[in-house]
């Protein structure tokens, strides 16, 4: 047999022609990651002979999660104030060999008066609280499963790494979820492969439709492979390809590369995390543009208490509009401050400076926002929580953030007191 030979620039373009076709690489992934999962055998978990048995020896669990948030928002007359409950029913009956169920309801009630702006009501007149009421699938999926990974068809939750890209807003009392089919396998040691078809994006303001809209109709394709190094550390590839039809100037691709790892000392840990990605547009995006993000973050971990700096900037222009990044899958609540100030990047994007301290249940953040171009300071932020678990099924939340701003956005004050029981 002759041996083929193709030399380095060959190989390279090769890989930039694949890379750069999402459908072509994605189609390539998910063969490559099914046939891991299909073949590695049976998941060696108790199932069921049939369905009768399935649904009779199936679990159910529960969460009710009621929340008290504030908002004071300038320019408004009247604060916001929503008292809320989430319920949520959970069902997994028991495999049925490879096969494996899920169900997930959650309901999302007022308690008293909504003295808010949900989206829906109407109350123009106060600032938003986005927990819109009503009753909603928030996840049904099948799993095909074994050892080694699992395929999923279905409605499901997708949080891919830190979930800066992808997430499902668990913050919010309805959650995102995604309509999708995604292939998983961890066959190959030390490496994690994970593939997304996204049909559908369910958002947090439904069930009812509206403006924002509940709902993204897409075609969206989601890659991303993890790497744990001999040397230590962890390294991520990544590239998300979202074409969403209902939101085509939200449409957009990534492709990005992240590092972390934690340095052991005697005493002390070091943690670190380098990030960056580039993003363009993408599918019936109007605007032609290119976008970059970058993460810069290290810290000290005593092991009771932790300090964590950093800085983390998103591209824009103040020359040509509609040319910032953008990212909306993401759980946004989470990062660059809780008065979600920054839920969508400014015109000439943002640099968020940041230093977070944390022990015990209590976390206490400082940021600072700057533009990316041009030289504009945006404003700072202030978020504090409290955190304390009451036995094994009960928690306690306090939380308060405060934006005080310089060129950018109105300042606000919010507040939330939570409690969740799960059974």
């Amino acid at each position: 047999m002759k041996q083929m030979i193709v030399n380095p620039e060959q190989r390279s373009r090769a890989m930039a022609e694949a890379f750069s076709d999402p459908a072509r690489c994605a189609t390539r992934m998910i063969l490559l990651i099914a046939c891991a999962v299909v073949g590695a055998g049976a998941n060696g978990q108790e199932s069921a002979a049939n369905l009768q048995d399935a649904i009779a020896g199936g679990d159910f669990d529960f969460e009710f999660r009621y929340r008290i948030e504030t908002v004071d928002q300038a320019g408004f007359d009247e604060d916001a104030m929503a008292s809320v409950l989430k319920s949520r029913v959970s069902f997994r009956p028991l495999d049925i060999g490879n096969l494996g169920f899920f169900i997930e309801l959650d309901n999302v009630s007022y308690i008293g008066d909504d003295e808010f702006n949900n989206t829906r009501n109407g109350k123009t007149d106060f600032p938003l609280i986005g927990d819109p009421d009503g009753t909603h699938v928030n996840q049904a999926y099948v799993d095909f499963k074994n050892e080694s990974g699992y395929i999923r068809l279905g409605r499901q939750r997708i949080n891919l790494d830190e979930q800066r890209f992808v997430g499902g807003v668990a913050w919010r009392q309805n959650e995102q979820t995604m309509d999708a089919l995604t292939v998983v396998s961890n066959a190959l040691p030390n490496v994690s492969l994970s593939y997304s078809y996204v049909h559908g994006v369910s958002r947090i303001w439904g069930p009812e439709n509206g403006i924002p809209t509940d709902y993204f109709d897409s075609n969206t394709h989601l890659l991303n492979a993890g790497i744990d190094l001999a040397m230590g550390g962890r390294v991520v590839l990544y590239h998300y390809a979202m074409d969403l039809e209902n939101g085509s100037a939200l449409s957009n691709q990534s492709t990005g590369v992240r590092f972390s790892q934690t340095v052991e000392g005697e005493e002390l840990s070091f943690p670190f995390n380098l990030e960056y990605a580039r993003q363009s547009d993408y599918a019936d995006n109007p605007v032609p543009y290119e976008s970059d993000y970058l993460l810069l973050e290290g810290g000290v971990d005593t092991g009771d208490m932790r300090v964590l700096l950093g800085y983390e900037t998103f591209g824009g222009d103040v020359s040509e509009p509609q040319k910032m990044f953008r990212m909306p899958m993401a759980t946004l609540h989470k990062f660059q401050g809780w008065t979600d100030r920054f839920l969508t990047i400014p015109q000439a994007g943002v640099k968020d400076t940041y230093v977070t301290f944390t022990t015990g249940g209590l976390t206490l953040t400082w940021h600072d926002f700057n533009s990316e171009a041009g030289s504009a300071h945006y404003g700072s932020e202030w978020d504090v929580s409290w955190q304390y678990a009451i036995g094994d099924n009960y928690t306690l939340l306090l939380k308060y953030a405060t934006y005080d701003p310089d060129t950018y956005a109105a300042d606000i004050d919010k507040a939330w007191i939570q409690f969740t029981a799960t059974f």
